[in-house]
């Protein structure tokens, strides 16, 4: 299994998603955009490509971050799901899924910072990747703005700060607004290179203190994620070639 990493920044790496793919001996390449590295031309060479995120919004210009291009990004992903191969966004990465399908992102109607309960909808609960999932789980979260939807899209889990937490654009497709991938040693990283130590606004009842997610245990959600990602990956052909290997994010 070529598994291709998409990072935006050395502190928004891929967590249990790194873990799981080399449990389980995948080809892993990086384009680790902080650190110039290119982004594939297309997806001929990758059979699961996952898209992280970032401070980045999905119309920040390359003006205002050189190394990220929204466009670029966006024609990947659509290459990847033409040729049928499994596409995982995470956050700033499900926004772009959205946007390279034509659904603009929003802003959620709350920012959501913390461990918050996410719900399976009606859709969710039937989807045979989401199987073994309690209708109602842990999810982490941080976010201001969240995926947009085609008419095709389903949306298969909320939270109460967010309508659109899992979205499915298709069999293979999947955009994660939550961040079931966090790990200790991501949040904490995460939290040292964030702007502002995140303390709850008057009338946000989504916001927690930096050191509430630290000493989180997110075993039961990462387990979750995993089980998700070997059901994704389950039927798709494995071979291999191109882009940076093995050099962590």
């Amino acid at each position: 299994m070529r598994t291709h990493f998409v990072v935006h920044e050395a502190f928004e790496g891929p967590g249990i998603i790194e873990d799981w793919a080399r449990a389980r001996g995948h080809d892993i390449r990086w384009s680790l955009l902080y650190d110039a590295d290119p982004l594939p031309s297309a997806a001929d060479d990758i059979d699961l490509l996952v898209v992280l995120g970032g401070p980045q919004q999905t119309t920040t210009t390359r003006t205002e971050c050189a190394y990220f291009d929204a466009a670029a990004e966006k024609a990947l992903i659509l290459s990847a799901i033409e040729a049928d191969k499994a596409v995982v966004g995470v956050c700033l990465g499900a926004q772009l899924i959205g946007e390279a399908l034509g659904a603009a992102a929003e802003p959620s109607p709350y920012r959501e910072i913390g461990c918050f309960p996410v719900r399976l909808t009606d859709a969710g609960k039937r989807h045979e990747f989401f199987a073994d999932y309690a209708a109602k789980f842990i999810a982490g979260h941080w976010h201001d703005d969240m995926p947009g939807l085609t008419p095709d899209a389903a949306v298969l889990a909320t939270s109460a700060g967010c309508p659109r937490q899992i979205v499915a654009y298709g069999k293979r497709v999947y955009g994660f607004q939550c961040h079931m991938e966090f790990t200790p040693d991501l949040v904490k990283t995460l939290i040292a290179q964030a702007e502002e130590d995140p303390t709850s606004p008057e009338g946000n009842p989504f916001v927690r203190p930096a050191v509430v997610l630290q000493g989180y245990d997110f075993t039961a959600m990462n387990n979750q994620l995993t089980a998700f990602l070997d059901r994704l990956v389950s039927e798709s052909p494995t071979a291999g070639a191109g882009g940076r290997r093995e050099t962590g994010a």
